[in-house]
């Protein structure tokens, strides 16, 4: 029986007691506090928006503070992803805040492959949580979880609609990252073009398929509130962080000739609301639906991909061990075919190869065939030469020797005709 089957049946099998007195497991959720405040908490927040819509003011007047860093450039040919983390602390809770932001995003004339840079990241945090997890030896207890929590997709104050690239965008994002839209810089269109710009919006998200983040309104503690706030969707804010005094008080405003914006007036702009819902109420749950939902798809397509299954062909649960048997006995046996045709393909080439060789054998055989006769041909025609020359030196020489011969008998003949008129002269006188 398997130990999932055997657990379930534990459960169902479970009966009701009540205690007779005080045991103590009713602070197990002190407990827990206590263990979280410990560890502290991280929360990732990744800002995407067209250039110039205030995404790093409106993060230092979410958080009170001033986050350093060095300013952007704006010179890169596509979409860079910036990301800086800060350490925060507020009464006895530490957070590890970081906050990505979508440098570029919007400036190219180019638009169709802004969107691309930011699902890379998004994966490649999830593909860094999904390594750690399959690690046999884990460290998920003191692991930085680099997932993004949510996207703050800011939205051009236009007033007309959304471009055609905040619904590509949005589209691309929305099975990977929590999303709530926001009218940035809400300040430069007037109350009743906003109602009109926020019912378009959510409009146009519906009828393109567009999802979300919706606030939960299962729990009823914060049922009410948050069922509110998804009617206010897409928050219209407005940031700052400079303080005026407004009265006797300093206030977060924006001054303007022909008035003041108050940052946190909700009359004013939706910065309040933005900060309830994102910060001190639904944090832990944009946490735990990025866990359960986004990385759970992205986890479940990877392992799927990997060949991992839950239930067979039969529709009957499927062990991780029967899982990891099943593909490795089909990598081996994909080894084993592969290894088969690698090694036909090598006897195939040693064949090649040796047809080939024979072949250059032969050309050589036949090459040798050729100047071995052409060698003896040639030596037969010097052997010829040599003859014809050899008996024309003969026959110069017997030429030479009757010619000597002549000579000396004329030389002999004319010394006796000399003698012989020597001779006579003397007789004379």
């Amino acid at each position: 029986m398997a130990a999932a089957d055997v657990a379930r049946q534990m459960t169902e099998g479970a009966r009701n007691l009540s205690l007779s007195g005080h045991v103590g497991f009713d602070s197990m959720p002190d407990q827990l506090v206590n263990k979280s405040v410990c560890q502290g908490f991280c929360f990732n927040i990744l800002c995407v928006g067209e250039t110039g819509l205030g995404k790093s003011t409106l993060m230092d007047t979410l958080f009170n503070t001033r986050f350093e860093g060095d300013p952007a450039a704006h010179n890169q040919p596509g979409v860079h992803i910036k990301s800086n983390s800060y350490e925060l602390q507020e009464s006895s809770v530490c957070l590890k805040l970081s906050i990505i932001n979508s440098v570029g995003f919007g400036d190219q004339i180019n638009k169709e492959e802004s969107y691309k840079s930011i699902v890379e990241f998004i994966d490649t945090q999830f593909e860094a949580y999904l390594q750690e997890e399959l690690k046999i030896k884990r460290t998920l207890h003191n692991y930085h979880d680099s997932r993004i929590h949510v996207c703050l997709y800011f939205i051009a104050p236009t007033g007309h609609s959304l471009k055609s690239l905040d619904l590509v965008t949005m589209k691309k994002l929305d099975s990977k990252v929590n999303i709530i839209p926001i009218i940035a810089k809400a300040d430069s269109i007037s109350k009743n073009e906003l109602q009109k710009f926020k019912i378009k919006i959510m409009s146009e998200l519906v009828s393109n398929g567009v999802q979300i983040y919706q606030f939960p309104t299962d729990d009823e503690t914060v049922a009410e509130i948050n069922g509110t706030m998804n009617a206010h969707l897409p928050f219209a804010v407005v940031g700052s962080t400079e303080e005026i005094k407004i009265g006797n008080k300093m206030m977060k405003a924006r001054q303007y000739p022909w008035g003041t914006v108050q940052v946190e007036n909700e009359n004013h702009c939706d910065f309040v609301k933005l900060r309830e819902m994102l910060i001190r109420v639904n944090m832990e749950d944009l946490r735990e639906q990025t866990h359960a939902r986004h990385y759970e798809l992205y986890r479940r397509c990877k392992l799927e991909e990997m060949g991992f299954k839950d239930t067979d062909p039969d529709n009957k649960p499927f062990s991780l061990q029967e899982t990891y048997e099943a593909k490795r006995n089909e990598f081996l046996g994909e080894l084993q075919k592969k290894e088969e045709e690698m090694r036909q393909m090598f006897v195939m080439r040693v064949k090649e190869k040796e047809s080939e060789l024979k072949e250059a054998e032969k050309e050589l055989h036949d090459k040798f065939d050729r100047l071995k006769k052409l060698h003896q041909d040639e030596k037969k025609k010097l052997e010829d030469k040599k003859k014809s020359l050899d008996d024309e030196i003969n026959a110069f020489k017997q030429r030479k020797t009757a010619a000597e011969l002549l000579q000396s008998q004329a030389q002999q003949s004319g010394s006796q005709q000399t003698l012989k008129r020597e001779k006579e002269r003397k007789n004379f006188f």
